[in-house]
């Protein structure tokens, strides 16, 4: 009895640890503290510092465990962030002490003011910034190295204060997406706006644009507070309204995917005064369509040159390679090269194509007597195949099959000659049957 009292013990210490450490899952984060340097003058762009930071995370405004903070940081750039919604607690953010690859974090002085923009003017209809915003703000972006996590916060500190809230948080599990052409696509963007924070009962606005090589449009806007859709010209793209209002789901759902729709895709979330960004790349992966010219092969005999021609369509991006190789009966790969390969050519839903056209010399390889001519396209969305039959005559050494083929050949001629010998024969002798006759 002694004993098991003893195990249970032991089992609710390990059971109240392992708790505690569940609990204080929080990370300390190492972060680049970025801002502009004071210039003197004015014409030229400011020249930005960065200085290490450390950010001590917690759920609960009352706990007042910390670490130890390394020598290398200014006690000036040691900060402690209260996230009652534990966005920043996240696993992926919190890698094992002495891991060579942590989160990427930075953190900028924040200045919150009024948007100029129609869906979003709403919320800052009056002229003057309320008392709250009189206080040091930053914004803290983290992504994470090992999951498709990145995480963008406001944080609010009262003047000369080091302890902040998190006030606004934007966040998205699905950093980059593929997606085959036609399918629905969604790109996750959700938020939290702190609901002791005055401004977030003031209504909130959704944008989502579109960049790609240095051009962007307008992809949906949304006022939460007029509940109102600004007129853009995107078709197919849409928010779940009801969870966006219910959970702050912000997600954008593509209805098909497009070629066009390859690029990056920002998730701006607006409150009064404030607004915080992620950033998610979208590559629509198309693999290609095989086919060869001639689908059917003639017979062929050593030393003839055939003519072959493999075109690849229907597939994005253009990154393709094009190669040709031969199997044998005996199961030997003799590659061929990459034959005459064409430019792309782009098809009028986006899509590429791009043919090879294959010169095959029968007498300078060793081919055998039969086997498989292949294309082979290698492409970022799996690699693809397609053959067609080679048959080579005129050996001096024929096959079985060929000897069969032969005799079976001789015999039909024999029969025919022999058909055409006795014709005659029975002809010849009723001519001479009649003449006796006479």
């Amino acid at each position: 009895m002694k004993n098991f009292t003893k195990f249970y013990k032991l089992t609710l210490v390990a059971v109240s640890c392992l708790i505690q450490a569940c609990s204080g899952g929080c990370p300390v984060l190492e972060c680049w503290f970025v801002q502009e340097k004071a210039v003197r003058g004015g014409g030229l762009t400011a020249a930005t510092s960065q200085e290490k930071s450390l950010l001590h995370i917690r759920t609960d405004p009352q706990s007042t465990e910390r670490r130890k903070s390394p020598s290398d940081i200014s006690p000036d750039r040691i900060y402690l962030i209260t996230d009652p919604a534990a966005t920043l607690c996240h696993r992926s953010l919190n890698p094992p002490r002495g891991s060579v690859e942590n989160p990427r974090c930075e953190m900028n002085p924040f200045l919150p003011h009024p948007s100029s923009l129609k869906w979003v003017f709403s919320l800052t209809e009056s002229a003057f910034s309320p008392v709250y915003l009189q206080a040091d703000w930053f914004s803290v972006a983290l992504q994470s190295l090992k999951e498709p996590l990145g995480v963008t916060t406001v944080t609010r500190a009262p003047t000369g204060s080091k302890e902040q809230n998190v006030v606004l948080s934007v966040t998205s599990k699905t950093m980059s997406v593929q997606s085959r052409l036609g399918e629905p696509v969604l790109l996750d963007c959700g938020f939290w706006a702190d609901p002791s924070s005055p401004l977030s009962g003031k209504g909130f606005a959704v944008e989502w644009r579109y960049q790609f090589k240095g051009h962007g449009r307008l992809v949906l806007a949304y006022d939460g507070k007029t509940d109102r859709l600004a007129d853009t010209q995107e078709k197919g793209a849409t928010l779940d309204f009801e969870a966006l209002h219910e959970k702050g789901n912000a997600s954008l759902i593509l209805q098909e995917a497009e070629v066009r729709h390859s690029g990056t895709y920002i998730c701006t979330v607006f409150l009064p005064y404030l607004v915080a960004q992620v950033a998610i790349d979208l590559e629509i992966v198309e693999p290609p369509s095989l086919s060869i010219h001639p689908s059917t092969l003639p017979l062929t005999v050593p030393g003839q040159t055939l003519n072959i021609q493999c075109e690849a369509s229907g597939f994005a991006p253009l990154t393709l390679e094009l190669s040709w190789e031969f199997k044998g009966a005996d199961g030997k790969i003799i590659p061929l090269g990459s034959g005459s390969v064409t430019g792309h050519r782009q098809a009028w839903d986006g899509t590429y194509g791009q043919t090879t056209r294959l010169e095959l010399d029968t007498s300078k390889l060793d081919l055998g007597r039969r086997g498989e001519v292949t294309c082979v396209a290698v492409h970022p969305g799996g690699t693809r195949r397609t053959s067609v039959t080679l048959n080579l005559i005129g050996f001096s050494s024929p096959s079985i099959e060929d000897s069969m083929a032969m005799v079976g050949v001789a015999l039909v001629l024999y029969g025919l000659i022999k058909f055409v010998s006795w014709t005659f024969t029975s002809s010849d002798e009723a001519d001479i049957q009649e003449k006796k006759e006479k």
